[in-house]
């Protein structure tokens, strides 16, 4: 893998997430999408996404879609790399913010965050991960699982690098300096 060919510099889309009914998200950290962060070619695999993430910290990976109903992590962040296809996913509960995710894409989901899939390709594959291989658990936006989703949140600490450009990247602009243009 020829990593400067598959790294493009992405157009940074950042939305603050404010909590929504029984989804706590995150109004600190915003959720980040890098449109066109990677050029995948038609003969390279998932493992090329994968190999990213993990030579910048972040493993435990899997390869799907995105589950089809409202969920969210409130003991780790997590990536996702969009390996082929397109979605329609949902970030932030019932009334949160619609982003369509394509090939190349790349997603920064605050713990707390809310997400589901509303429509996508058939063909429509990620790769996830957590930064330094954290176990994930899933909340469902009930309210008994509040607050100690809450205090869950407020533990979880920044990673120590941006899963697409490591010890560089928009991750320490709008997670660490407070400073996305486009929030």
């Amino acid at each position: 893998m020829d990593k400067e060919k598959l790294i493009q510099e992405a157009y940074l889309v950042a939305h603050k997430i404010e909590e929504n009914g029984n989804f706590p998200n995150n109004p600190n950290l915003p959720l980040m999408i890098y449109k066109g962060a990677f050029l995948i070619h038609p003969d390279e695999t998932e493992e090329v996404i994968k190999k990213v993430f993990a030579q910048n910290g972040y493993t435990n990976a899997w390869v799907d879609g995105i589950f089809d109903y409202q969920h969210y992590h409130s003991n780790t962040h997590e990536v996702m790399g969009v390996f082929c296809g397109k979605a329609d996913v949902q970030f932030g509960g019932d009334h949160g913010v619609c982003i369509e995710l394509d090939k190349g894409d790349v997603v920064v989901i605050p713990a707390g965050v809310a997400h589901m899939k509303l429509n996508s390709s058939d063909d429509f594959t990620v790769v996830g991960a957590y930064p330094n291989g954290s176990d994930y658990n899933i909340k469902y936006g009930k309210a008994e699982e509040r607050p100690e989703a809450d205090e869950d949140i407020a533990k979880v600490k920044n990673p120590d690098n941006d899963p697409v450009y490591g010890s560089k990247g928009h991750l320490f602009e709008c997670w660490y300096k407070q400073n996305c243009a486009n929030v």
